[in-house]
Formats: structure tokens, C-alpha cells, sequence
């Protein structure tokens, strides 16, 4: 049975000591990061976000991890996707705010990387990002969210997307799908789709017909949910979403493989959660009121325990996006919202070998 910590998010009194960044305080403590972290180069992996999204992590939440790290005797470095730390800049995750440089995970321009083998048909080799897997040990940063390729976005999510080159997270989404189907007859050239591709591989010619480069499509999808006709989809075969959260999985092995168990530690804010990834570079309304923070050393078990509290019946109403309603009726939240049972990643992590789900909550005060 594994232990998740968790502080919740409700103020019971008017009282500092009440606060949510008071208990993370606590909980910090808790943690005893000094008998896991002294004298080591500890990378903090989180997501920064991008343009004008503002639902991210809040600094000050960051400060109080770098800050509890350098207190127990490690050196602390912040880390995401190679060319975030502009991006970084804009949320204020400067050594001025957080404590600690952001740096480029696979190194400047995302050359700086390792290739090791997975068992995954269509996935045989990846590019692990090498300044995340130098370190001596990990703490996994994670916002809680939706995504609309894996259903949700969590510690899984945050390793398995942002510990490996970009390329690669191209043939991880490639899994999932095959083939883009374009109805010219229902498309209202918005180019919504075009402004939701984050590699700028989709474009209109000057006929105004829809094309996608091959070479600079990494398979997120933003284009088909970016769409408000659905003139624009891809087909999902069956078995398809299994094998891409597979996929995901193989990766999650590969980088946590790098460390010592008990050098690597994961906390998730479920806070702000919003039904799209931050990676799409703006925000919408929070789905739900903010729940807490969690921490456990053992990925499938805070996964499993952040979805089980993001509860559909918890629901704001107002709060989903309109391309987005009507909701499905039965499922998870994020399954309603998206078509994808979120706790598929779950169960790929625990056949991969990385831990089991049940678990037992340590609320703390």
C-alpha cells in the first residue's frame, strides 16, 4: 500500500497557518528531502506553460520546493522542454523569483540527449533528454489538468512528454493515430487549426485547401480540438490509445530507470484545472474549486490518487469551453470531456512494472 500525502485546499479559519501554502509548508517537512537529497543535483521537472496561459504552477509554490531542497543540502535546478525558458520568463520562473535557473531539458536546441530502446512496436528507440537523466535525483513538479490526448495531464504526463526530445514526443503521439481527414465542405476557414498547431505544420495553400507537413506534425491533436465544424479529425483506430499510453509508459520507465528509487519524489497541485494542457499557450476557467497538493514517491499511486479526486460531480457549472458541450454522461471528468478514459495511463504504468494503484491517504493539517 502506498502512502500519498496530501494538504487540502480548504481554509477551515481565517489563519495563516490555515493557508494552503502553510500546509505545503508542513508537508515539505514532512518529507525529510534531507535524507534523500543532501549533497545532490536535484532537477525539479515541471511544465512552464507558454504565451499568455496563466493558470501554471504558482511561483511562490516553486519557491517553496527550491527552497526546501537547498535547505536539505541539494543543489536545485528547474527543467522543462528545450526552448521553454523564455516561456519560463514570462510565468516568472526566474532565479530572482523561484530560486533557481530553468534550463533546457535536452540542453539549448534539444540536441543534448541520450537514445535507449523500448519494447514498444513504433516506438523502438527514444531520445531521453539528457540534463534530466545527469541529475542525482528528481522531484516531479506537476499541475493537474486535462489533456486531450491523454485524458489527463499529471506526473505521467510531465516525464513521459517533457523528459525526452521533441522528436520523440512526435512518434509517442504518432501512436495514437494514422491518418487526418479534412471535410472542405463543413470548414469555415477560421484557422483556428493554424493557430492551435504548435509546430506551425498546418497550413491553408492559396486555394484554401488544408494541408499538414508530415515532417513538423507531431501528432498532439490541437488542430482537430482546436476545430469548431469538426471539418477536421483523425481516426483512432482501435487499440491505438492503449498502445500510445503504452508508449507513454515505456518512457516513464526509461527515465525513472535513470535513479535510484529513492532519489526521485512527485508532488502534483490540483489547482486551476483546466481541461486543456498549459502546453497550448493560453487558459481557460478552472472545472472544478482547487482540491490541494499531493506527494508520494511512487508515480501510479499519486496518478490514481489525483483522478480520484477530480470528481465530475464537482463540476462548475459555465466552466467548459462550448466546443466541448454537451459533456459525455458517464465516465471521469476528463473522459467526459475528452472520449479518453484517463486511467488508461494508470494501467500502462502498473503493467510497465512501476507500481501498483491502491493507496492510502495521509491528510495532514
Amino acid at each position: 500500500m502506498n502512502t500519498v500525502r496530501f494538504v487540502s485546499a480548504h481554509v477551515d479559519r481565517i489563519d495563516r497557518n490555515a493557508s494552503l501554502p502553510a500546509k505545503f509548508g508542513r508537508m515539505l517537512t514532512a518529507c525529510r528531502l534531507e535524507d534523500r537529497f543532501a549533497g545532490k543535483r536535484v532537477c525539479i521537472k515541471m511544465h512552464v506553460g507558454g504565451d499568455i496561459g496563466f493558470y501554471t504552477i504558482h511561483p511562490l509554490f516553486v519557491r517553496m520546493v527550491v527552497d526546501a531542497v537547498r535547505k536539505a543540502g541539494g543543489h536545485p535546478f528547474l527543467a522543462d522542454g528545450s526552448f521553454s525558458t523564455d516561456a519560463a520568463v514570462a510565468r516568472g520562473y526566474t532565479p530572482e523569483v523561484v530560486g533557481a535557473r530553468v534550463v533546457g531539458a535536452g540542453g539549448e536546441h534539444d540536441k543534448y540527449k541520450y537514445v535507449r530502446e523500448t519494447s514498444v512496436p513504433g516506438l523502438e528507440t527514444i531520445e531521453v533528454s539528457g540534463n534530466i537523466v545527469d541529475a542525482d535525483a528528481l522531484i516531479v513538479l506537476s499541475h493537474g489538468k486535462g489533456h486531450g490526448c491523454t485524458g489527463y495531464g499529471g506526473a505521467i504526463k510531465n516525464i513521459a512528454m517533457g523528459c525526452v526530445s521533441y522528436g520523440t514526443r512526435g512518434k509517442i503521439h504518432a501512436l495514437m493515430g494514422s491518418h487526418f481527414d479534412w471535410q472542405a465542405d463543413t470548414c469555415t476557414h477560421c484557422e483556428q487549426c493554424v493557430a492551435g498547431c504548435p509546430t506551425g505544420a498546418v497550413a491553408f495553400n492559396s486555394e484554401g485547401q488544408l494541408g499538414i507537413n508530415a515532417h513538423h506534425c507531431r501528432y498532439c491533436l490541437h488542430c482537430t480540438r482546436s476545430c469548431p465544424t469538426g471539418a477536421l479529425t483523425m481516426d483512432h483506430p482501435e487499440g491505438k490509445f492503449q498502445k500510445f499510453q503504452a508508449g507513454m509508459a515505456a518512457v516513464c520507465r526509461s527515465v525513472l530507470g535513470s535513479f535510484d528509487r529513492s532519489d526521485v519524489t512527485y508532488m502534483t497541485l490540483l489547482m486551476n484545472i483546466t481541461p486543456l494542457c498549459d502546453c497550448w499557450g493560453f487558459s481557460t476557467r478552472p472545472l472544478v474549486p482547487d482540491i490541494g497538493i499531493l506527494q508520494a514517491d511512487n508515480i501510479v499511486a499519486i496518478e490514481q490518487a489525483s483522478l480520484d479526486m477530480v470528481r465530475a460531480e464537482d463540476l462548475i457549472p459555465c466552466t467548459v469551453p462550448d466546443q466541448f458541450r454537451p459533456l459525455g454522461e458517464t465516465g471521469h471528468l476528463f473522459e467526459r470531456l475528452h472520449g479518453k478514459d484517463p486511467y488508461e495511463q494508470v494501467r500502462q504504468c502498473t503493467a510497465a512494472g512501476l507500481g501498483v494503484p491502491e493507496y492510502e491517504v495521509d491528510e495532514m493539517e
